[in-house]
């Protein structure tokens, strides 16, 4: 069986982000067959592709001769298909969508944590841990006594987090995203906002997952990537969970046994906000992905799980 390697990156660093870098890239993965998503904005670069490792070393080591990039890190787990349709580079104003003006990690960040040492920072009585994600992301796995802000984007963040701040405003804060680039935004504005002592994670849950025995594990739960895994456990090994084709809200076994799931149409999180329409078109969607499963192919509509088209703004399956 065929393995894809897939590669989770960011770098916050100045770049010209025009059309000619986005083909160069696009390119450059086009070349070595490698699918995914790649964000270029003047603040950076940020993505997650998938391909044979070979091909994946090469896109590598284009983006390692971008101005800034030679030392970035990524993050590396495997999926036993292609978890892309297709490859896609895009310019955006930031890789990750804070709408903040004025927040650059590349200029002030807040302290990185170890994985090693994170249990015992977010162990510690005066410290506040917070988790960057959405709610959805959320649901199914954090780590244990952290606060959810419970937001549906990125962008609810600041107000959240003021809010926050007025409650404990000298609180040691430990804040977490599932690959860190949330975490360079959120600890950065944290700074903006007068907070002296804040820590991340240090390349997010997923290096923790990586790196952190699950016996010695204080996280609970799986965490949601954003790719057609839905869900990885420690060691990075893909989850039970799948994805509703109508809401992409990850699902676990127990959802898709209730009867408010039905394939491709609905399920326990989007089955009372859909009318029939919304489901006569869904079901029509998923008979024509089961007409081009049945000839080997995949259908040109289907809606991967966590497709980068529905998170482009969040952390392309990265933050």
């Amino acid at each position: 069986m065929t393995e894809f390697r897939v590669a989770a990156l960011y770098k916050f660093t100045p770049l010209t982000a025009d059309k000619a870098l986005q083909a160069h890239l696009m390119a450059a993965c086009e070349a070595q067959g490698v699918k995914g998503i790649l964000l270029i904005a003047p603040e950076g670069i940020n993505g997650t592709i998938a391909g044979s490792p070979n091909g994946i070393e090469a896109v590598l080591d284009t983006i390692r001769a971008l101005p800034g990039c030679a030392d970035i890190e990524h993050k590396e787990s495997t999926a036993s298909e292609q978890p892309f349709l297709r490859m896609k580079v895009r310019i955006k104003k930031e890789i990750v969508t804070l709408g903040v003006p004025g927040v650059d990690p590349s200029r002030e960040v807040g302290t990185y944590v170890e994985p090693e040492d994170w249990n015992d920072l977010i162990s510690s009585p005066d410290v506040v841990t917070i988790d960057t994600r959405n709610d959805y992301e959320v649901r199914i796995g954090q780590f244990k006594g952290a606060v959810n802000p419970e937001t549906k984007s990125f962008t609810e963040f600041p107000d959240w987090f003021r809010k926050f701040k007025e409650t404990r405003p000298n609180a040691r804060i430990a804040m977490y995203c599932t690959g860190g680039i949330r975490c360079e935004k959120s600890t950065a504005f944290a700074l903006t906002e007068g907070l002296g002592e804040v820590y991340h994670l240090k390349g997010g849950i997923l290096k923790y997952l990586e790196r952190i025995d699950e016996g010695e594990s204080l996280w609970k739960g799986d965490c949601f990537v954003f790719d057609r895994r839905v869900a990885v456990r420690h060691g990075l090994e893909e989850s039970g969970y799948t994805s509703c084709h109508a809401c992409r809200e990850p699902l676990s076994p127990d959802d898709i046994a209730s009867p408010l799931y039905v394939e491709g149409v609905s399920c326990p999180f989007c089955h009372a906000v859909r009318d029939e329409e919304q489901r006569q078109r869904y079901a029509e969607r998923h008979r024509q992905e089961e007409l081009a499963r049945a000839r080997g192919e995949r259908h040109v509509g289907a809606v991967l799980s966590g497709d980068a088209d529905g998170q482009a703004d969040e952390e392309s399956k990265n933050g």
